[in-house]
């Protein structure tokens, strides 16, 4: 019955919503628009939308055997999107422009996740490292940094496998994949677009590839409290299993049996040219075509080339040692697909009547952005909340029109900066609340139980991340957001 305690939080969104939904006129039209009115699509649109992310939650939960196969995950997807299809190819005047604008979204979104997928999957760490406290903690604040370029998913599937085996004698190695989960498949991916598919997606939607650098300072603030904390931390763990065991726990993980080397450094190279190909277009692609959809073409044609590549040249042998397949990919192609075509609707509401729902202060986004990030996939959330945003500030100055497709406009205003931080901050920072919150978590859960490590269950892992990351969050609120 545990899985009351996630009725609140995943019925909030359901609220907003339907508080938002029932603001609007019938016929009525958001602020600064223009002279035609811009019907708000009916409420029963967004159920799909609601009904899908409450599948995403809790399949995995109550009917894990059927949602592990990914054809059932796009057949659920697919069901679930088709009512909103329809309405808005034949039910919205504006609907199949709409309905375009999320199609390609997606495909620019889901090229990027998979040459960053390929590209990570070329590159292995061979060797071993000793398994001390100061090593653990150097190679988490390295995937910190790392996870902001290759992504949160890239720097976890690269990083924690060597944080295992360097760790293999240690008795007690829980703690370390849960601060490595927190920190390097979380926190890190802040400092790019790459890092995290939030702030890709609101870089797809206009926010400039070089805003996420004024996200240094609160990722410096909870990565490097985390970095203190998980060194002490494992300082003690390493000091009591030393007193259990005098002499040979020092001895054993401090011997390092095969130096540290990469293979297939060539991805580097390959990882250089998708961060080119998205800075280029994203900044300089309006003075190449005035065509969004050829921009778009241009940029997953570039990460095409650059993946392509990737699986080209690098050796078989290299991807057979990461274990590399395609399932994780293709889990997320098959449930973003259904996020994407559900969204639309409830995007627009938010676009249109943003304003009825009361949410005026930063830390309001960031802790419920961030709440509905703990356990419904962030990247929907951060479009959510940002899309409010958007009408917030159209409320604030009626002489804004700014659209949903347009997010940068948001930092025109001192307002929206805000807003647009506040979102950013509590969509990243609280993926990792639960081992649904962000897509690396229950990656690194799996292989770290695949090496023999005890992992808490769904429960056991959110007290953890309750008493060490709410407190954290609590600062960053004052800091930041108060």
């Amino acid at each position: 019955m545990k899985l009351r305690k996630l009725f609140p939080v995943l019925t909030a969104i359901g609220a907003i919503v339907l508080r938002s939904a029932s603001a609007q006129a019938s016929e009525a039209s958001g602020p600064g628009h223009g002279v035609e009115a811009i019907p708000v699509p009916p409420l029963w649109t967004v159920m799909p939308f609601i009904g899908f992310l409450l599948v995403v939650a809790f399949f995995p939960l109550v009917l894990g055997r059927f949602w592990g196969r990914n054809r059932n995950k796009l057949l659920v997807s697919i069901a679930a999107g088709a009512p909103v299809v329809v309405y808005l190819l034949v039910g919205h005047p504006h609907g199949a422009e709409w309905l375009w604008h999320s199609v390609r979204e997606y495909a620019a979104f889901i090229v990027l996740l998979g040459a960053l997928f390929v590209i990570s999957g070329g590159i292995y760490l061979k060797g071993s490292l000793a398994g001390t406290p100061l090593v653990n903690t150097a190679l988490m604040a390295f995937g910190a940094v790392l996870a902001s370029f290759i992504g949160t998913t890239g720097a976890s599937m690269l990083l924690i496998r060597p944080l295992l085996r360097a760790n293999e004698k240690r008795q007690r190695k829980t703690h370390l994949v849960i601060f490595f989960i927190f920190i390097v498949a979380n926190g890190g991916g802040m400092l790019t677009p790459l890092g995290d598919p939030p702030l890709y997606l609101g870089f797809l939607r206009g926010v400039p590839f070089l805003f996420t650098l004024r996200l240094f300072l609160p990722w410096a603030l909870v990565n490097g409290a985390l970095l203190v904390l998980a060194n002490v931390w494992d300082q003690v763990v390493f000091n009591r299993e030393e007193r259990e065991r005098p002499g040979s726990q020092l001895e054993e993980v401090q011997q390092v049996k095969e130096p540290l080397r990469v293979e297939g450094w060539l991805n580097w190279v390959w990882l250089l040219g998708v961060i080119a190909v998205i800075y280029v277009m994203g900044t300089y692609g309006s003075a190449l075509s005035s065509s969004a959809d050829v921009q778009t073409l241009c940029q997953i044609a570039g990460m095409s080339v650059m993946a392509g590549l990737s699986l080209w040249l690098t050796p078989r042998s290299v991807r057979e040692s990461n274990r590399f397949t395609w399932g994780p990919m293709a889990e997320v192609a098959a449930v973003f697909a259904g996020i994407f075509l559900t969204m639309v609707p409830a995007l627009k509401i938010l676009e249109l009547r943003g304003g009825a729902l009361g949410l005026t202060e930063p830390w309001q986004y960031f802790w419920v952005t961030g709440g509905l990030s703990s356990f419904l996939d962030n990247a929907p959330t951060y479009l959510t909340f940002s899309s409010l945003a958007v009408g917030v500030v159209n409320s604030i100055h009626p002489d804004a029109g700014l659209v949903a497709e347009n997010l940068g406009g948001l930092l025109q205003y001192p307002e929206g900066v805000l807003y647009l931080t506040a979102v950013s901050c509590g969509a990243v920072f609280m993926g990792a609340m639960s081992y649904i919150g962000n897509g690396p978590n229950f990656m690194v859960k799996a292989i770290a139980e695949e090496g023999r490590v005890r992992m808490p269950s769904f429960f056991g892992y959110m007290i953890w991340s309750a008493c060490i990351l709410i407190p954290l969050f609590i600062i960053v609120t004052l800091v930041f957001f108060a």
